[in-house]
Formats: structure tokens, C-alpha cells, sequence
């Protein structure tokens, strides 16, 4: 009896959220959440949940000529050293300026895949990263802290719901805090009674996410609140609270 072939799963880009413009001058990279251990197939509820922000920032981005594609792993584990989740991230921005040119290239995830996003920030494509609810591991003397050098030149924002119950935002500030150290470009937001899937304050987390990727990829302006992240020390551009209501009165 003939040996049954294994199917090899590869990592792929899904079809563009929204039309592409004529001419794409930049690229959001959207990496849905995964397991912390699992050979299963990627999630199609978690690339489901992302898409909705992919929306927003394609429609808002559309005339900067933005293109999103949500990223569909290999599998949804990140499974250790193998760190699938952040190799899968850095294949997509690969394929992301194969596809479309030298252009920059925005990592947005969420939960497991912001440590993704985290993790394949130091692609040379690369200019920023936005990390919603990470996923982070639990600190161990003996295991070494999670990277943060490859975020040097690049500008990043992580942001938390203070109830979160899956991931802990005190481990998320004690990266940004890490690294604000080498990259001043580095600034943190509190949703203050949200949980892990920010929900609650869906609207603001949406403005909050326009504001800085459209502003890292295409040079519009900052809101206030975002400049005032950046430039403030720590701890209060890492603890920077998102106000009920961001995003109404922005002017583009």
C-alpha cells in the first residue's frame, strides 16, 4: 500500500481588503491571532475578526494608496523556537515588495500575532508595527526576554485593554519600556475597562489605529494625543490612556 502524501501547508497573503488603488505606496500586513502551541490549520474566525480593521484602514488610506491583505499563517501555533508566527509575518513583507516595489510596509496584530508583528518588525520593508492585546510570555529569569532591538527606526504602538484576562498589560508595558530605550518612536495606549478583545471602545481603538499607521506610512500628520505618546518619557508615553470619544474630532 502506497504511502499517503502530507499536505504542507505554506503561508500566503489573503485577497486585498477592499479594491487596490492603481498605484499602491504602502502596505498594512494584518496577522490575526494564533495559539501559543498547535499543528492545526490558521484559524478562519481569527482572520474574520481582523478583517474589520483591515476595512477601516483601506478605506481611510485608499486615496495614499494603501493596500491590506490579511496574512494567513501555515499553522496557528507559534510553537516555541520555531517562532512560526513572526517567520510567517517576515515571508508576507517579503512578498508584500515582491508584489508591490519598494513601498513601506505597517504590521498590524493582534494577540499572538502582534508578537508576530513585533518579532518580524526588523524587516527592512518594515516602518512600523502595531500591536493589539500581545500575546506575550510570562518572564523567566532563566529564558531570554523578548527582542526588541530589531525595532530600532521603526515607529511602534502596542495597545491594551487594562481588563485584559488573556494577555497581561503589565507585560506589554514592560516591553514598550524596554523598548523606549532604544527607539524613541515607541508609545503605549490603555483602554481603560476593556478586555482583551477591545470591544468596548471598538471606535476609538479603530481611530486610534488609522491615526498612527496612516500617519507612519504616508507622513500625515499625528493626532494630538499620538505626538504627545511619542514624545513623552516613560512611563506616561507608555501608559497614555485612549479618551472616550478619539477620533471624532480628527481633521485630516
Amino acid at each position: 500500500m502506497g504511502q499517503q502524501a502530507t499536505t504542507v501547508r505554506e503561508a500566503r497573503l489573503g485577497k486585498a481588503v477592499g479594491p487596490v488603488p492603481a498605484t499602491v505606496s504602502g502596505v498594512v500586513l494584518l496577522l490575526p491571532a494564533g495559539a501559543e502551541t498547535s499543528a492545526r490549520g490558521p484559524s478562519p474566525l481569527a482572520s474574520a475578526t481582523i478583517r474589520p480593521l483591515g476595512r477601516a484602514l483601506a478605506r481611510e488610506g485608499r486615496r495614499d494608496g494603501l493596500a491590506a491583505h490579511v496574512v494567513h499563517y501555515r499553522s496557528r501555533g507559534w510553537n516555541g523556537a520555531q517562532a512560526q508566527l513572526a517567520r510567517d509575518a517576515d515571508w508576507a513583507a517579503d512578498e508584500a515588495v515582491r508584489r508591490y516595489g519598494d513601498v513601506p510596509v505597517c504590521l498590524v496584530g493582534v494577540d499572538m500575532g502582534a508578537r508576530a508583528a513585533l518579532h518580524a518588525g526588523g524587516h527592512s520593508a518594515v516602518n512600523s508595527v502595531l500591536a493589539l492585546a500581545p500575546w506575550l510570555p510570562e518572564e523567566d529569569v532563566a529564558a531570554p526576554p523578548e527582542p526588541v532591538k530589531q525595532l530600532v527606526g521603526r515607529r511602534v504602538l502596542i495597545v491594551h485593554g487594562t481588563n485584559d484576562e488573556r494577555t497581561d498589560p503589565e507585560l506589554s508595558f514592560r516591553l514598550a519600556a524596554r523598548a523606549k530605550k532604544s527607539n524613541r518612536d515607541t508609545c503605549r495606549f490603555e483602554v481603560h475597562s476593556d478586555g482583551h478583545a477591545l470591544h468596548q471602545h471598538r471606535t476609538e481603538v479603530h481611530a486610534l489605529a488609522r491615526d498612527f499607521v496612516l500617519g507612519s506610512l504616508f507622513g500625515r500628520a499625528f493626532s494630538r494625543p499620538v505626538q504627545d505618546a511619542l514624545a513623552a518619557p516613560p512611563p506616561l508615553g507608555l501608559r497614555m490612556p485612549l479618551a472616550s470619544g478619539f477620533g471624532r474630532s480628527l481633521r485630516r
